[in-house]
């Protein structure tokens, strides 16, 4: 993977075998999508919302799952700008969940406020990166919408959008 990505924390949970519904296709897609990111630049944002959700979710002494080796690394490369890309996203009104980058679109008006971040980053680096997604099946619902606001997000568990995807 050559290129830029904004990665859901579920995409290492799963990596890390934490996903009940997780097949092990689903946790193999992810593992591969984490080592591919490694290849590319990860973007995340410099007021460390993203890290801070990684960080309660998987273990930076980087073990022992490989969503948890992928934290240590990124975390001992967010200054790397060859590897990593902090972006500043704009919070509205004091609000840690609504950002001037996410779109003013109202089929997305509903959007899970803690994920909409990842959103905010990928639009606000200017990369056009993709935002990889493992098991959330919200996402999924508005895939449409997501493509249609210039979006690309990348579903590597497709078999969990049918709705039995949980949200992380």
């Amino acid at each position: 993977m050559d290129c830029a990505v904004v990665i859901d924390t579920n995409v290492g949970i799963v990596s890390n075998g934490k996903h009940d519904k997780a097949s092990v296709d689903c946790i193999a897609a992810c593992i591969r999508a984490l080592d591919g990111a490694r290849a590319g630049v990860v973007v995340i944002d410099d007021a460390m919302r993203i890290m801070d959700e990684y960080r309660r979710h998987l273990s930076p002494k980087g073990q022992p799952g490989a969503g948890d080796a992928f934290f240590k690394w990124l975390w001992d490369n967010q200054g790397n700008t060859a590897r990593c890309r902090q972006v500043t996203i704009t919070p509205i009104g004091g609000s840690s969940s609504d950002f001037a980058e996410y779109p003013m679109d109202p089929a997305l008006a509903t959007f899970d406020p803690s994920d909409r971040k990842f959103i905010a980053v990928a639009r606000a680096s200017g990369l056009d990166p993709d935002i990889l997604q493992a098991t959330d099946s919200k996402w999924w619902q508005l895939r449409d919408d997501f493509q249609r606001c210039g979006l690309k997000v990348e579903f590597l568990c497709p078999e969990l959008m049918n709705g039995t995807g949980e949200r992380r």
